[in-house]
């Protein structure tokens, strides 16, 4: 039995590792949990000088052989300490953006790219060796990894159970890679997790009395903007077998908007300041001047700070500047008027997002949201998305809007108290224009921390030690089987479906589907087909139906060439198992005789295109 449950956030701007103790000992006493602790991150904040931090910045900084004076990037694990992490590489990047890698966990995201091609830093100089978004995860991970095997040798992190968070919104190609990397920096036994429920795992764990807070029918928005992503989650407060329970209800769609998009409109609005002045600054300065306003970002807007002003400075370039630096400063007002007016407006909550025209060729680079307007994304998701889900559970009004009773604040970017106020009055000016009561906001959480709390939290909860969200899946799946009969000219065979998933199967549970065997095709291209429906919710893992009425829709078509143990294609008789996991992602495993295993993977979680 792992002695510890870690839960780390993989942050798109910084990581966090939570743990909690799981052992026997641990567990003796049913009706104590026991606390999550926060570890800090051992890491290069100056050359040669390691020190503990709360978080580890997700930055990776590729020194040159002149960057940094001999053994001075040493680590206790590591000797090299190359390619750098953490808070020195942040800091270095600051002044050599073009040997700084960010980001990261936007690129994994983007199907527009080769994942594990090295392409970052993107825009790099010539000269500057590159390396792969999954690459660059994989050393953030891998960092945490032998940070926790040094602090705790009594406790090798590989033993323990282990929790990475992804966006809500990941799909299931950036959820394989997140494992994949992962996997590559030594991490076993691991589950993933999405970043808002765990957000509201933490609250749930900083608020034993959380029954009394909630009661049954309340709906809890769950705002979630971190570096580079926008979620939203809606949870259910229910009722089962006489206690309250939660439900996970509708999640929104992958929106990479956040705080990478915020501080390049703050440094788009300083590079206007100095063209103004007669100071014109390059592609190259700029990226620099974008790296600087995310840092002097952070100190206005830290809690308790006083500062009106954080100063920027970029290093000139040729001799036309005089003493080759170019000062500005970012004003709090300035923040406060282009985050809260320019990503926080007031609108309608009929004001959804709108498409840019685009030109008709684009520089290749990640898909930002063209709408910038993060109000106007929740307005989609609660009209649109949440609106159109399935769940009985969802609080409406009248004119379809899904009413939220609570919110919940996760990210970085809601360390400005202005930024949450804001999310508040533009919910409640729409709650009151539905004649609803006005949204309680959840508050007591560290916004840095709470992912990773909130997942080692979840690791207990899977222990039977804890609270758990529910969220079952809003339909039966169903595989389609080719009927064995005489080939008939012009016809092809009648497919079967088999039920592979039924109606409210939990998330974070499998089954393994009992009878007959199956024949699989190997080695070859070949079609699965599957179903779904809404209407039909007895029928149980195994059931077989035999007519494809109306009441079974098909879904998109999965197309394949499954490997074969030899070089040619076969027919493997197999049997079934079905895991849907903690992300929503339907597994349909085929397990042969001889222990091979395939898997067939698809989402089944509700979506709405506008």
């Amino acid at each position: 039995m792992a002695q510890f449950v870690i839960g780390i956030d993989l942050g798109t701007t910084n990581c966090a590792l939570a743990y909690i103790e799981a052992g026997e000992e641990a567990l003796a006493d049913p009706f104590h949990l026991p606390e999550v602790k926060v570890m800090p991150v051992p890491q290069l904040v100056n050359p040669g000088e390691v020190r503990d931090e709360g978080l580890l910045p997700s930055f990776l900084y590729l020194a040159g052989p002149r960057d940094f004076p001999e053994g001075s990037l040493a680590l206790p694990w590591d000797p090299e300490g190359n390619p750098l992490v953490g808070a020195l590489a942040q800091k270095r990047g600051v002044e050599n953006a073009g040997r700084l890698v960010a980001s990261a966990k936007s690129w994994l995201s983007y199907p527009g790219v080769d994942r594990s091609a090295p392409i970052l830093p993107w825009r790099a100089p010539d000269g500057v060796a590159k390396i792969s978004p999954l690459e660059a995860s994989r050393r953030y991970l891998d960092h945490l990894r032998r940070a926790w095997d040094w602090k705790h040798p009594e406790a090798p992190f590989a033993a323990q159970q282990v929790l990475v968070t992804v966006p809500a919104s990941f799909d299931a190609v950036a959820r394989e890679l997140t494992l994949g990397a992962a996997e590559a920096a030594g991490f076993q036994n691991i589950t993933l997790l999405e970043e808002p429920q765990a957000a509201f795992y933490a609250w749930i764990e900083r608020h034993p009395d959380w029954r009394e807070r909630v009661k049954v029918g309340d709906l809890i928005l769950v705002v979630d903007v971190g570096g580079g992503t926008t979620d939203f989650t809606l949870i259910a407060v229910t009722e089962r077998e006489g206690e309250l329970a939660l439900e996970r209800v509708a999640v929104g769609e992958h929106i990479l908007l956040g705080g990478d998009n915020m501080d390049l409109a703050l440094a788009r609005s300083i590079e206007q300041e100095l063209a103004a002045k007669g100071t014109r600054i390059d592609p190259v300065q700029f990226h620099t001047l974008w790296h600087n306003c995310r840092v002097a970002k952070e100190h206005l807007l830290e809690p308790g700070t006083r500062k009106r002003e954080q100063p920027v400075t970029i290093l000139g370039r040729g001799t036309g500047l005089v003493g080759g630096t170019i000062r500005a400063g970012l004003r709090r007002e300035e923040v406060d008027r282009i985050l809260i007016d320019g990503f926080f407006p007031k609108v309608s909550s009929h004001d959804l997002p709108q498409r840019a025209r685009r030109a008709g060729l684009l520089e290749i680079s990640l898909p930002y949201a063209s709408d910038a307007g993060i109000t106007r994304h929740m307005a989609r998701f609660l009209r649109q998305q949440a609106a159109a889900s399935e769940h009985g559970m969802v609080r409406r009004a009248a004119s379809g809007l899904a009413c939220p009773t609570h919110v919940l604040f996760n990210g970085g970017v809601f360390r400005a108290p202005a930024l949450r106020q804001r999310i508040v009055e533009v919910l409640n000016t729409w709650l009151e224009e539905e004649g609803m009561g006005a949204v309680a906001p959840l508050a007591g959480e560290n916004l840095m921390e709470a992912v990773a709390r909130g997942s080692a939290y979840y690791g207990m909860a899977r222990l039977g030690r804890g609270v758990r969200i529910r969220g079952g899946v809003p339909r039966s799946y169903y595989v389609g089987i080719e009927t064995a009969m005489p080939a008939v000219p012009g016809v092809p065979n009648p497919l079967k479906a088999l039920t592979v998933a039924p109606f409210g199967m939990e998330e974070g549970t499998q089954a393994r589907i009992p009878g007959q065997e199956f024949g699989l095709v190997v080695g070859e291209p070949a079609e699965f087909r599957f179903y779904s429906s809404s209407v039909r919710k007895d029928d149980q893992p195994g059931t077989i139906i035999e007519d494809l009425g109306e009441e079974l829709q098909e879904l998109s078509p999965i197309e394949v060439a499954l490997p074969a143990g030899a070089d040619s294609s076969e027919v493997v008789p197999v049997s079934f198992e079905t895991v849907v996991t903690e992300t929503g992602m339907l597994q349909l495993w085929c397990v042969a005789r001889d222990g091979r295993r395939w898997k067939l993977e698809f989402n089944v979680r509700e979506r709405v295109e506008a």
